[in-house]
């Protein structure tokens, strides 16, 4: 089975960092993040042979990582010459993939079971597996409850809770069918498109200490700062 990571995008969110390193390659204690993702999918996954979807300041990566050798897996390169959003993206490696394959985003760090969610996609027959986490938020503003004209209730900044996507998939080569040949498409479009055809879509669940995501300058400082003091005092 074939890993692919989508590694592509502009990481606008985390300039200036992202200028001159695409989001993939900023460091995690003393390797890049992009690497942590190759070795989880090695080591939780049996995965050894990777696609990487690349486009903004490719090289950097191509250079980094060559065929995968170094690192135990073989690696290959899907590039686009601009960004395609995440199933756009995914499109450019449909030449690698015949069959079942894994998809994950490039820009978090993954910590959990992955041939567990491979069995359950096999024993399931499903056509999409998606790694899902639960999640709470405080909302910014009070909610008001009214009946017809009349106030019968204030909430004020409730919070609500349910499961979010964490941007790994198991995917059936069929998937690459759901989107267009050329232009930005979102996965959310593309998993919509399955849903519309009946398609069985599973939930995997983790626990929300599997997964860190790199959004955002603070989340980067926050994962930054936990991975250096896992290496101890240099």
């Amino acid at each position: 089975m074939k890993a692919v990571i989508l590694a592509g995008g502009l990481g606008t969110r985390l300039q200036p960092y992202t200028f001159f390193i695409p989001k993939p390659m900023l460091p995690l204690g003393n390797k890049p993040l992009l690497e942590y993702t190759i070795e989880w999918l090695r080591n939780a996954g049996g995965l050894k042979e990777i696609v990487i979807c690349v486009s903004y300041l490719h090289r950097t990566i191509e250079d980094y990582f060559e065929d995968g050798s170094r690192f135990g897996v073989k690696i290959e390169y899907a590039r686009s010459d601009r960004p395609l959003a995440t199933a756009g993206q995914l499109k450019t490696a449909e030449r690698f993939l015949d069959e079942t394959f894994v998809c994950v985003y490039g820009d978090s760090v993954y910590e959990f079971n992955l041939r567990k969610m491979l069995k359950m996609h096999k024993e399931e027959k499903a056509f999409v597996s998606m790694a899902l986490m639960p999640y709470t938020t405080k909302l910014k503003y009070g909610f008001i409850d009214t009946d017809d004209s009349n106030v019968t209730a204030w909430r004020e900044k409730p919070e609500i809770s349910g499961l979010i996507n964490i941007g790994c998939y198991a995917m059936e080569p069929e998937f690459l069918k759901m989107i267009p040949a050329s232009g930005a498409f979102g996965m959310d479009d593309a998993v919509r498109a399955v849903l519309d055809r009946k398609k069985t879509v599973k939930a995997f669940r983790v626990d929300a200490s599997s997964f860190i995501d790199i959004g955002d300058k603070k989340s980067y400082l926050d994962a930054y700062k936990q991975f250096a003091s896992r290496l101890g005092k240099i």
